[in-house]
């Protein structure tokens, strides 16, 4: 008798549990997200100082650390040392020859001047006395050859005292223009990695990690800092293909936290076919292996309920 009724007892006790887990296979289970964001220095430094904390919240344009680049403040000098110098290139090549440099000219011109004409009068007596037989070939050829280099040495400065006197070639202004531009934004381009020494946020964050302390080397890209952006709780479920057709986009469903029993309603954004190898959120797959693996996620309809749940935390959809 007693017997008896032990078994009528164990055969409840398992009905019970079996219609329980069927029922709670009825839920889907998955995970809280938030969106990550990283925060990440443009330029090679030490860090001299972190101005955060793991776990706070940080507004856009907060400064969250200092890095010590000494080799862009060595590119800044040199970058203004090579603006100088191209900015007075341009400026001389504007301005022409100074009046030292036409007088020092013109004093050239007349002195190679009255060598070709004193050359011009000696090769003129020479040709006579060389028509008259008074003068031998060879004397005559080495005249006319001091000649030809006293009229080449005077085309040669009425040339330049022509170039100066029309003032630089316009080549020559933008080629110099062009040099002090170039340098300009070399020191613009130093100027703008030295400010780059400060790591700004660039948009509000929940910091999770911080990956170097003060005194280490923080590369270029290197993720420095890691966290969440605020206010951007979603949920994400992984249905089986079996029970997919109980949700659709734009359905508001309703969901219990796990670890505090609080309940939620929120709106389902998407859904899509996960690949075989995606991570699966559901504590229970009980589904065939020819079915698809689907993701939903859903978008809280109150925000400000949903943005203190932890990231990762078990979520029930009903």
């Amino acid at each position: 008798m007693h017997k008896n009724i032990f078994i009528a007892f164990a055969v409840l006790f398992l009905v019970g549990s079996c219609s329980e887990k069927k029922e709670n296979l009825n839920d889907s289970e998955g995970k809280t997200k938030k969106d990550v964001i990283s925060f990440a220095p443009k330029v090679t430094g030490r860090i001299l100082k972190i101005y955060v904390t793991e776990g706070q919240s940080v507004k856009k344009g907060d400064t969250l650390a200092l890095l010590d680049v000494p080799e862009v403040s060595a590119k800044i000098a040199q970058a203004q040392g090579a603006v100088s110098a191209a900015t007075a290139q341009e400026q001389m090549a504007k301005n022409g020859a100074t009046a030292d440099q036409l007088r020092q000219l013109q004093a050239k011109y007349k002195g190679l001047k009255e060598q070709y004409e004193f050359a011009q009068k000696s090769f003129k007596r020479a040709s006579n006395m060389y028509r008259d037989s008074l003068m031998s070939p060879q004397a005559y050829d080495e005249i006319y050859a001091k000649m030809q280099g006293a009229k080449a040495q005077y085309d040669a400065v009425v040339a330049e005292l022509d170039d100066v006197q029309r003032g630089t070639r316009v080549e020559k202004v933008e080629m110099a223009a062009g040099q002090a531009s170039q340098a300009k934004g070399a020191l613009q381009e130093a100027n703008v990695a030295y400010s780059e020494r400060y790591i700004i946020a660039t948009n509000d964050m929940e910091i999770e990690t911080i990956s170097l302390n003060t005194g280490e080397l923080a590369t270029a890209g290197f993720a420095l800092f890691n966290g969440y952006i605020p206010e951007s709780t979603y949920f994400r479920f992984t249905v089986p293909e079996s029970a997919i057709s109980k949700y659709k986009k734009g359905q508001t469903v309703n969901m219990q936290v796990v670890y505090n029993k609080e309940m939620l309603t929120g709106t389902i954004v998407y859904i899509k076919q996960l690949t075989r190898y995606a991570d699966i959120t559901t504590a229970y797959p009980d589904y065939q292996l020819q079915d698809a693996v689907y993701e939903i996620k859903v978008k809280p309809s109150d925000m400000n309920k949903a943005k203190s749940i932890l990231v990762n935390a078990n979520v029930i959809l009903k």
